[in-house]
């Protein structure tokens, strides 16, 4: 993959990760809050944003998203490869959950 390549994808993942965002909050801005990790000064300026904002912003070549998950117990139960596997997915996975929930709440 060339660089203007992976820029244009950054600008791409930008662009899809705004308008998400956007109808995110839009539709229920607390569940934003949590899904997306964010205040809710930061909810309200994304809401705010209009389409021109939103393309200006976007086509910076810094990605805006960022992986929240920087916790090894978390993204092993998200991948399940620990070695004491459960079998149960639903429930590794509403752990995963549960701890995501706490660094969201330590963070506010």
């Amino acid at each position: 993959m060339t660089n203007e390549q992976i820029l244009s994808e950054i600008r791409e993942a930008n662009l899809t990760y705004l308008m998400l965002a956007q109808s995110l909050i839009r539709q229920d801005k607390a569940e934003a809050q949590f899904r997306l990790g964010m205040s809710e000064e930061a909810a309200n300026m994304i809401a705010a944003l209009s389409p021109a904002q939103v393309l200006k912003i976007a086509s910076g070549t810094m990605l805006l998203c960022r992986f929240r998950v920087d916790d090894d117990i978390v993204w092993s139960l998200l991948t399940n490869h620990s070695t004491n596997k459960v079998d149960n997915d639903s429930t590794t996975k509403l752990h995963a959950s549960i701890l995501m929930a706490g660094k969201f709440a330590e963070t506010m």
